[in-house]
């Protein structure tokens, strides 16, 4: 019998244990690495409102995150955890990319099964830290507005590629470097060393949703950057928020023009433009 790609995808993404998701994306990335052939036949994709992941941490608007000293034990432990937190739900973002738009191609979904390992490697690695810490995943309060973007784009995979790598995960290019700042001032070694693999992958994550991105544009006859600007806007995506890592940028995918025009973005009032 043969294995249905489609399936096994939307078991890992709806799989609601942590340790559990991160073996199930291990094992299928291996196994596409390793030529095992599988059935990509299936039905359409359904509307997911939320994936699967554990009852805690419990997921708050992010106007009710409360501020934490980073030089606290508490303020260190909330740190990794909330990059732990992201790293998880980008598990589920990969996921999902890979099996709601099963109209492209392989190299697409070989793509995103590569980029749900990578963060489900990164995930594993700041769980473990977080507990050398004292405290594990889902001990302090998180976000879900990663995913709600997930559910804002899941009608296009041109409007995914654009917001969620080419926005949101280029965000994480911008935050890494002051959090490691951070780190640095409390001598936290081990977080620097993961946060640096972490950077390196994200740097890649986010060129292969450019590259994704640019390929749907040309498909439909679109210009690339006039496009993304224009849901940028639409979809009222975050603003950038200085210091712009413009480096991680270019090696990404962006332009230097397309990064000064985002810049501006973030100066003009809300609504304006």
């Amino acid at each position: 019998m043969s294995r249905k790609i489609f399936h096994e995808l939307h078991a890992a993404l709806m799989c609601a244990d942590p340790d559990a998701k991160c073996t199930q994306v291990a094992a299928l990335w291996r196994d596409w690495q390793a030529g095992v052939v599988f059935d990509r036949s299936a039905g359409p994709p359904h509307h997911i409102p939320d994936a699967g992941r554990p009852e805690r941490p419990e997921l708050v608007e992010p106007s009710a995150l409360r501020s934490r000293r980073m030089g606290s034990r508490e303020g260190h432990g909330a740190m990794i955890h909330a990059i732990c937190h992201i790293e998880f739900t980008a598990i589920n973002l990969a996921l999902d990319a890979a099996w709601r738009f099963r109209e492209l191609p392989d190299d697409y979904l070989a793509d995103w099964l590569r980029v749900a390992a990578d963060e489900a490697r990164h995930f594993g690695l700041l769980r473990t830290h977080l507990r050398t810490l004292g405290y594990d995943y889902g001990d302090f309060p998180a976000h879900a507005g990663l995913w709600d973007m997930a559910c804002r784009t899941a009608h296009d995979a041109l409007i995914r590629m654009a917001l969620v790598p080419r926005v949101l995960e280029a965000r994480g290019l911008d935050a890494t470097p002051p959090i490691m700042a951070k780190l640095r001032t409390i001598g936290d070694q081990a977080a620097l060393g993961i946060l640096d693999i972490v950077l390196a992958d994200e740097i890649t994550h986010v060129a292969i949703g450019d590259r994704w991105f640019r390929q749907l544009c040309a498909q439909r006859g679109l210009e690339p950057e006039p496009t993304f600007l224009r849901l940028f806007n639409e979809f009222d995506a975050p603003r950038l928020q200085p210091p712009v890592n413009e480096k991680a940028r270019l090696e990404a995918g962006f332009s230097v023009d397309e990064i000064a025009t985002l810049a501006a973005e973030r100066r003009a009032p809300p609504g304006a433009g």
